[in-house]
């Protein structure tokens, strides 16, 4: 009898789970159109700002699919979970190889801008400055500068940087000559960005300092209209070498920055991460801080910390 109850007791355990295995399909069934399909999703209540920005953690649910597959015991479940692993790996593995692997050597004649929020109310821009101007860059760009630090600011870049534009909360530093600068109000009727031409060894390139607008699962249109607005300006500009740079309050998935890599494009990381920007504490979870191009080739791309802001700081460079 005892023998009788263990083999039964084994076939139980060695039966597949039907209920089990309808759950792991429709789940991998419903990942997979999800993250091959965000940004068709609609944005309703906030949903396609938060799929949007959180799709690349996304990739946390396919082990979970597989430990369920196993629990399931059949074996044909191994395949619906592939699928979307599949997927994640292409939309977000290439994206993770680090930069060394294909930059060319610096050329003679390169740039190197480095750009930071410093956070308003955080005391610390000064700090950041500081930071920045020590890494060798020709060029900083700083956003949410706030009234109170403006003068400490300068106290720390102008020493180092001969030409400087500043307009609200947005600034721009440089060794070399700051050309044909203006505010970019990009449809809201205040500015939160501008434009100039730095004036390089190897010829004009265009900067576009950015700091969007907040977005918030039910607040983002002011931000949505502002990356779209750029990315028009941008496609107008017959500048051959373009740099925007600074805050954008989107993650490289968003479906509204993806406005802006139709017409520039964003170096891999030196490090083969994700390269997450936001918050510094207590761990970066998305990238809201970008630097995109176009006409250079990058050489480098990395963050590091600067002042007691909650983003990281870019330092980027490019062969001009």
């Amino acid at each position: 009898m005892a023998l009788l109850r263990k083999q039964h007791h084994a076939a139980q355990q060695s039966r597949p789970l039907p209920h089990l295995g309808i759950l792991v399909a429709s789940g991998s069934l419903a990942l997979a159109f999800v993250m091959a399909f965000h940004s068709r999703l609609p944005d309703i209540a906030g949903l396609g700002l938060i799929v949007d920005s959180g799709l690349i953690w996304f990739g946390t649910l396919i082990p979970v699919l597989g430990l369920l597959a196993i629990m399931a015991r059949r074996k044909r479940l191994a395949i619906a979970v592939m699928v979307p692993a599949v997927i994640w790996s292409f939309m977000f593995l290439p994206g993770m190889v680090p930069l060394a692997w294909s930059a060319p050597a610096t050329s003679a004649t390169s740039l190197t801008v480095a750009s930071q929020n410093v956070q308003a109310g955080s005391g610390t821009a000064a700090d950041s400055a500081r930071v920045l101007a020590a890494t060798a860059a020709e060029v900083v760009a700083l956003q949410e500068i706030d009234g109170a630090s403006r003068s400490a600011v300068d106290a720390e870049l102008n020493p180092h940087y001969e030409f400087s534009y500043r307009i609200g909360t947005v600034g721009l530093w440089s060794n070399y000559p700051i050309l044909n600068a203006r505010p970019e109000g990009l449809g809201l009727g205040w500015n939160r960005a501008l434009s100039a031409d730095l004036q390089t060894p190897a010829g004009l390139v265009r900067i576009y300092v950015v700091h969007a607008a907040s977005a918030r699962p039910f607040q983002h249109s002011d931000r949505d209209t502002m990356l779209a607005n750029l990315a028009q300006t941008i496609s107008e500009d017959p500048s051959g070498k373009v740099i925007a740079v600074g805050d954008f309050n989107a993650a490289s998935t968003d479906r509204h920055f993806s406005l802006l890599t139709q017409h520039l494009n964003e170096p891999l990381q030196d490090n083969p991460l994700a390269g997450f920007s936001w918050p510094v504490s207590p761990l970066p979870v998305t990238r809201l801080d970008h630097i995109l191009q176009r006409g250079m080739s990058a050489t480098s791309n990395s963050l590091m910390p600067a002042g007691d802001s909650d983003h990281l700081a870019i330092r980027a460079s490019f062969n001009l």
